[in-house]
């Protein structure tokens, strides 16, 4: 196992930043995932742990030691590729061997090393196969396999799984986190894919622009989105947000825009103050006795066991997802509530979450903080 620490990764292409000053802490046998968008800087961050991209300014240590500098073949580190890098012409059993055979290791030595992988990772039946012969789930097992015969300190994935089709994508997510608990190392993990991501990590950096926007479990970054980018990407349909404003009705706050009226259960006596107001889809509720959002049914998705009603709200669209049947039909005018706990809050300008410190006396503005 390894505990690996970046303190203010950046990696530079010219005047742009594909890194920007990136601090995380990886520890000893977690699975974390670098998610983001595409071109947002998480596979060039995984390729600077891995060496094969120095920074341009900062630090990667491993267990302690100092690593920025170092080659790849002599950090304690395994890369799995999204392209396999099988060699065509080597059986199953030569390509798990390989990185064995190059450090000059004997026959006797690669070949119970390449058995005991090969009976992890149920390759036992194929290790007289060449890679043509090999579905992309088995190939992608023999890509970890070589990795994994070198017993490294981490494994670092790039986006191992995109190549596959989405029933075989499923059964190999789950054969990795299996795979991680029963070795305990550490795994740093690529993907674009928020369903991996959210099915595997033990931890999320999720990473914008280079930049890291939030990092914590899979249950944070979804329920508790650090920023308007994080509430946005996360979720199918993503999180709803609408401009509103913090208005004090009667010592009690509300969120209020055209055709929205959202108490917040909370209470001070507050100048009106512009955020963005968010709500996930399966978080409103049809009818109910208060009337949170007036809004007018554009498209229903028939998801199978669920139902996505697309709406507008005040010119703004708005997803609410629920039970199949919806009951509903495009056209329809229905109204929409939720619970304050449900509720979240945005800085207008800067897109970052907003937090209520409650105080004895009436709340001032200054007591939304960021």
């Amino acid at each position: 196992m390894s505990r690996i620490q970046l303190e203010g990764a950046t990696k530079r292409f010219g005047h742009l930043a594909a890194v920007d000053e990136v601090s995380l802490d990886i520890g000893d046998g977690e699975f974390l995932v670098l998610l983001g968008p595409s071109g947002c800087g998480k596979s060039t961050l995984l390729r600077a742990i891995a060496g094969l991209a120095p920074l341009t300014a900062g630090r990667i240590s491993l267990d302690g030691k100092d690593i920025t500098h170092l080659p790849p073949r002599e950090r304690d580190l395994a890369m799995v590729f999204q392209s396999y890098a099988l060699y065509p012409h080597l059986s199953v059993a030569r390509n798990i061997g390989f990185p064995l055979r190059a450090r000059g290791r004997s026959k006797a030595q690669v070949r119970g090393k390449v058995d005991e992988v090969a009976n992890v990772l149920g390759l036992t039946d194929l290790l007289a196969r060449r890679p043509r012969e090999l579905s992309g789930g088995q190939r992608q097992r023999v890509a970890l396999g070589r990795a994994l015969v070198r017993d490294p300190g981490a494994f670092l994935m790039d986006e191992p799984l995109s190549n596959l089709d989405a029933k075989l994508r499923t059964a190999t997510r789950s054969e990795l986190t299996e795979l991680h608990s029963r070795l305990g190392s550490t795994f740093v993990y690529v993907t674009h894919d928020q369903v991996e991501a959210m099915t595997m990590a033990t931890r999320i950096a999720l990473l914008n622009n280079g930049k890291l926007e939030q990092v914590g479990t899979p249950a944070q970054v979804y329920d508790e989105p650090a920023s308007e980018f994080v509430a946005s990407f996360l979720g199918a349909p993503p999180m709803n947000l609408l401009p509103a404003t913090i208005v004090s009705r009667g010592g009690s706050l509300f969120a209020v825009s055209s055709e929205v009226e959202v108490p917040l259960d909370l209470t001070g006596d507050v100048p009106d103050t512009e955020v963005t107001l968010g709500i996930r889809p399966e978080h409103l509720r049809l009818g109910g006795k208060r009337r949170d959002l007036l809004a007018v049914v554009r498209l229903l998705e028939n998801l199978g066991s669920e139902e996505v009603a697309h709406c507008t709200v005040g010119g703004a669209r708005v997803c609410v997802r629920g039970p199949r049947p919806l009951g509903l039909a495009t056209g329809q005018t229905v109204s929409l509530s939720t619970t304050p706990a449900h509720v979240h809050l945005f800085h207008r300008a800067t897109g970052r979450r907003l937090l209520w410190a409650p105080t004895l006396s009436p709340a001032p503005a200054k007591e939304f903080q960021v």
